[in-house]
């Protein structure tokens, strides 16, 4: 018997419910083993057929993030040196010290969640988004790069307070059979749908309209599109 395994022997002797969690979580990895060995299942197939509903929900309710995340980093960036003739230098530096932020703004409200709640800060974070898209591009409008920094940077804080909550949110609506490739495949629709049409569908509004209120009321749709989602995840979360 090797050094490693008397020595897990008698952590388990030392410590009777680490030896029956041991034994739950063993249990359970052989009932998955021997399920995969009878049955030729697909996690990818299981998902769109019982839990497509909740993973169009997942991605929905992050829309707003992906999108205004994407807009501040590229669409503000083409606006404001094209349209608003700014310095493109200060602008990105602009973006730069707002974007560092989030490595402290995303730590606590991820810890935040832990107490109040994953979805109750998560929807804040939501709402937050869809109050300040209007007042955030009156500011940047204004050409003056301090009052760019200040819209940019309260949107950033609001997106911090969504980016902190959302994985874990994720990961607890599936089993744990198939969380990783439901909270994966939640995600990447937000980012395809939300963030990787964003700064084109941008650059269609502001022609279309001359005007960056068009913007706002975009990334006011998604914020509710995303708020209405989190309230059928928090409606179903109470009904278990």
């Amino acid at each position: 018997m090797s050094t490693i395994t008397r020595s897990s022997q008698f952590d388990l002797v030392r410590t009777p419910w680490l030896a029956a969690t041991t034994l739950e979580f063993r249990q359970a990895e052989q009932a998955l083993t021997q399920k995969e060995k009878t049955e030729q299942s697909s996690p990818l197939r299981t998902i769109l057929r019982d839990h497509l509903g909740t993973v169009l929900l997942a991605g929905g309710s992050f829309a707003v993030n992906t999108a205004t995340f994407y807009i501040l980093i590229t669409g503000v960036l083409d606006h404001t040196t094209r349209v608003l003739d700014m310095k493109r230098g200060a602008v990105l530096t602009v973006s730069l010290c707002v974007s560092l932020t989030q490595l402290v703004l995303i730590p606590v409200s991820a810890a935040l969640s832990d107490r109040v709640g994953r979805i109750r800060i998560y929807a804040f974070g939501a709402a937050g988004i869809a109050l300040w898209a209007v007042p955030m591009f009156l500011l940047i409008d204004t050409g003056s790069l301090l009052w760019r920094a200040v819209g940019t940077f309260v949107a950033s804080c609001f997106l911090s307070i969504m980016y902190g909550p959302q994985a874990a949110l994720f990961a607890e609506l599936f089993t744990p059979e198939m969380r990783y490739t439901g909270a994966s495949l939640g995600y990447q629709i937000a980012a395809v749908f939300g963030g990787g049409l964003a700064p084109f569908l941008m650059v269609l509004l502001l022609e279309a309209t001359g005007t960056s209120m068009a913007v706002s009321g975009y990334i006011i749709g998604l914020a509710v599109i995303s708020l209405l989602s989190i309230k059928i995840l928090a409606d179903r979360a109470r009904s278990r």
